[in-house]
């Protein structure tokens, strides 16, 4: 495995998952609402789509990507109704007796599955990695085709990098999970609601002509 590559990769991976956005808020919301397993499962999903998209980057699988771009306005459109549809959940949710009670029947699967699929539905991540992984790549092996070895080892990179992101995250607001009361994890689920709302109408508004 090429080392530099390698950590390359894994500090895109970091950098794509660290800004605070949809995923990091739903990160930490269900870290405080079911704990810290199903907070980095949710956001292993998020590694998962970035590794999907990694590949695609590092691999130039230009017929994928012209789909993926194409196919703008629809995903943007689910990944806006999906956003809406959680942060109304949220903002239903019953008032729990402990903090630490699940506000809803999250599963690991569900909690994975759900953050891929959101995080999928913005293709224009897509455009991002395409792009650092050019500018990586041209300059790593002076402007040849990736090998499939090196796509590996960049795609790895990605997924721990942006993994890595998660596990510390949920990790650290695990540990005041427990010293919150139930009015405040209810007051946490509205608000978290009413920005991953906010989320949603901002997402939309990008399909506007400008």
């Amino acid at each position: 495995m090429d080392s530099t590559l390698f950590l390359k990769a894994l500090v895109i991976g970091l950098s794509i998952a660290a800004p605070v956005g949809p995923i990091g808020l739903l990160c930490i919301q269900r870290t405080l609402a079911h704990g810290r397993g199903i907070g980095f499962l949710s956001g292993l999903g998020a590694a998962l789509a970035d590794a999907f998209y990694g590949a695609i980057g590092a691999l130039g699988v230009s017929a994928v990507i012209a789909s993926m771009v194409a196919a703008r306005v629809p995903l943007a459109l689910g990944g806006a109704a999906f956003l809406a549809w959680m942060g109304v959940q949220l903002l239903r949710a019953p008032v729990a007796t402990e903090a630490r009670q699940a506000a809803d029947a999250t599963t690991p699967l569900k909690a994975t599955l759900s953050i891929f699929v959101l995080t999928l539905a913005n293709p224009m991540t897509i455009l991002s990695f395409v792009a650092v992984f050019a500018s990586i790549s041209t300059g790593h092996v002076a402007g040849h085709t990736l090998g499939a070895s090196q796509a590996a080892t960049m795609v790895l990179g990605v997924f721990l990098g942006s993994a890595l992101w998660w596990l510390g995250l949920s990790t650290m607001v695990s540990s005041v999970r427990h010293k919150l009361s139930a009015k405040t994890m209810q007051s946490i689920n509205r608000l978290s609601g009413a920005i991953l709302l906010g989320f949603a109408v901002y997402q939309l508004s990008t399909l506007l002509p400008r």
